[in-house]
């Protein structure tokens, strides 16, 4: 199935990069459509999670989220193609001040965001504007998978390294004083802690909180949303440092509670645009992951 589905990419890219947008863009809604009538477990997962958020079961929102789903693959297999100037039409941003203001502190920034709209248009913007980013990537099989979306993904100077890589590469990278940016969303190694997420127990990271204590870089939260002509509307929230007073399981509890609450503010304003298919509470279906960008 692996291979069929790089097959299938790569037939997907090379049309997409080929075709009009009004053509690309239209076809992704229409598979979104048919994904969400076949697709019964990724179905399943996000139903499963739209409920624990509005608490009811929506098949309007998810069958939404199916089609945003295709349309970030569409963007994503023609990221190299993009060129800086029709990214910057396409990118409003709100609060760009509050990355520079953490940037220029030289401890490198922990950029964090959720799978929502298309969180690596944000990345290729800011490597656009000659920042260096590093991206912990889950690893697809096959590897050809692996690589050919890694090639997409990096094609304008991001760096990825498999999520399931050395801690210290995210170390060094903020001592060098550039941007890691990490979903907080994904639970994508197995290593989260079990919190209280929409007030159910979920299990989430906590690295960004914890790579924040340990290197002293500031946090910078951003979310994106994708707005009816495929543009985006970007907001980067204010920095924030996790310290303060007591031991260090408190300290990163206490920006753990800071980052869950505003995640569940941007989910709760924007619930189609949450594209995470991967089962987040425990009732959804673990077979099924693959389709989140």
């Amino acid at each position: 199935m692996g291979y069929l589905i790089y097959f299938l990419f790569r037939l997907a890219a090379w049309l997409c990069t080929r075709l009009p947008s009004k053509i690309t863009y239209g076809a992704a809604i229409f598979i979104g459509d048919v994904l969400f009538l076949l697709s019964r477990k990724v179905r399943s997962n996000l139903m499963h999670n739209i409920s624990n958020v509005t608490g009811r079961r929506d098949e309007r929102i998810v069958r939404k989220i199916f089609r945003h789903l295709a349309l970030n693959h569409v963007d994503l297999f023609t990221t190299p193609k993009l060129s800086r100037e029709s990214l910057e039409k396409r990118l409003e941003i709100d609060g760009f001040e509050h990355f520079l203001e953490a940037y220029g502190k030289g401890k490198g920034v922990i950029l964090a965001s959720i799978h929502m709209g298309c969180p690596d248009f944000v990345g290729q913007w800011l490597a656009f504007q000659g920042f260096q980013v590093t991206i912990p990537a889950e690893v697809l099989e096959p590897q050809a998978l692996f690589r050919f979306m890694t090639k997409l993904r990096s094609a304008h100077g991001i760096r990825l390294i498999p999520v399931n890589g050395p801690l210290m590469e995210l170390v060094r990278a903020l001592h060098r004083g550039e941007a890691i940016a990490l979903a907080l969303d994904r639970d994508a190694t197995g290593s989260g802690v079990e919190v209280k997420f929409f007030g159910k127990p979920a299990r989430l990271p906590d690295g960004a909180a914890r790579l924040a204590y340990r290197t002293g870089a500031p946090i910078v939260m951003a979310f994106c949303i994708r707005k009816p002509d495929n543009s985006f509307k970007v907001w980067v929230e204010p920095p924030f440092h996790v310290a303060g007073e007591g031991p260090k399981e408190e300290v990163i509890a206490r920006a753990q509670e800071k980052i869950i609450a505003t995640m569940e503010r941007y989910i709760k304003a924007y619930p189609e645009q949450w594209v995470l298919s991967a089962p987040l509470w425990r009732e959804g279906d673990e077979d099924s992951a693959g389709l989140t960008l």
